[in-house]
This record gives structure tokens, C-alpha cells and sequence, in this order.
């Protein structure tokens, strides 16, 4: 799971060498590298510790949809927090 987030952080170091329009700052890894590392780690302790496939299920995809609501609102503040920069 650490590898996969990792790898993910990856792709916009890579993509930045190459083209301008990847502007990403050394805060903006930071707080990706949070929220991957965070998203994968309790991933990781949901599929260790909850017996059940469906409520396994059920966690990852919360989780999932969590980090991607947080994901959009940093990126494009649809909210309208202040988080977004707004």
C-alpha cells in the first residue's frame, strides 16, 4: 500500500520535469503525501483488523470517497472552504 502511495506522489515529480503545466509546490507534495499515506494506512488497518469482507468493503469505499472530497476541495474548492483558498 506504502509503494502504491508512493508511486502515485511520483507521477507529478516526474510530470514536472517534463512540462509547465504541473506547478506543484513543496507544500502541495506534503499534503498529497499526507493524504496518501493516511489513506493507505487505514486501508491497511481496515483489511488487518475487521473480519467481515462487507464491512471491509464498506470502510475502503468510505475512505475512498472521503480523501477524494477532500482531493477535489483542495484542488478546485467546490465547498467553498477555507482549505480551498477561499
Amino acid at each position: 500500500m506504502l509503494s502504491i502511495a508512493f508511486g502515485l506522489l511520483m507521477v507529478p515529480l516526474i510530470a514536472r520535469q517534463f512540462t509547465q503545466t504541473v506547478n506543484w509546490s513543496v507544500n502541495d507534495f506534503i499534503v498529497m503525501g499526507i493524504l496518501l499515506l493516511s489513506t493507505s494506512l487505514f486501508c491497511e488497518l481496515v483489511v488487518r483488523n475487521i473480519q467481515k469482507i462487507y464491512f471491509r468493503i464498506i470502510l475502503v469505499i468510505a475512505v475512498l470517497l472521503l480523501i477524494l472530497l477532500i482531493w477535489v476541495e483542495l484542488a478546485v474548492g467546490v465547498i467553498g472552504t477555507p482549505f480551498a483558498g477561499n
